[in-house]
């Protein structure tokens, strides 16, 4: 297997999380959107959900959820988007985007919207406590 490298532009567009199971935890880095970015650490030859093992597929699906009910509970979004799509960065990573009508790209795809606004470090900070908060109440 080859070391487990975060594809450049992720890691750019991000602000890291730590890791929740096997996956990278980033927060996109644009406060038009409450958007996580789940990035397995694995094989980078893998880019595909079929090539996963079945651990591999259940503690990413288990990470997924995680983060969901972390949007959900902590942001009362309207929706909850969950993709992995993969045609421009190849890594495999996993999309979870809370969801409001009000949002800029709403109710289009988030990837499209030009618009963008980094986060304050106060607000990483404050979203970065919430997380911490929710997953001390959630435990593995």
């Amino acid at each position: 297997m080859e070391t487990f490298k975060l594809n450049e532009r992720l890691e750019k567009g991000g602000i890291d999380f730590g890791c929740h199971g096997i996956c990278r935890m980033l927060l996109k880095n644009n406060s038009h959107f409450l958007w996580f970015i789940l990035v397995p650490e694995i094989d980078p030859s893998i880019t595909e959900i079929h090539q996963l093992s079945e651990a591999q597929y259940d503690s990413i699906n288990h990470s997924t959820r995680f983060v969901a009910g972390f949007l959900s509970d902590r942001f009362s979004p309207e929706k909850i988007n969950v993709g992995n799509i993969g045609n421009v960065i190849r890594q495999m990573h996993i999309h979870v985007i809370g969801r409001i009508s009000s949002d800029p790209a709403w109710p289009s795809v988030v990837w499209a919207c030009s618009e963008k606004q980094p986060y304050s470090e106060v607000r990483i900070a404050e979203i970065k406590s919430l997380y911490s908060a929710y997953s001390g109440e959630n435990n593995l």
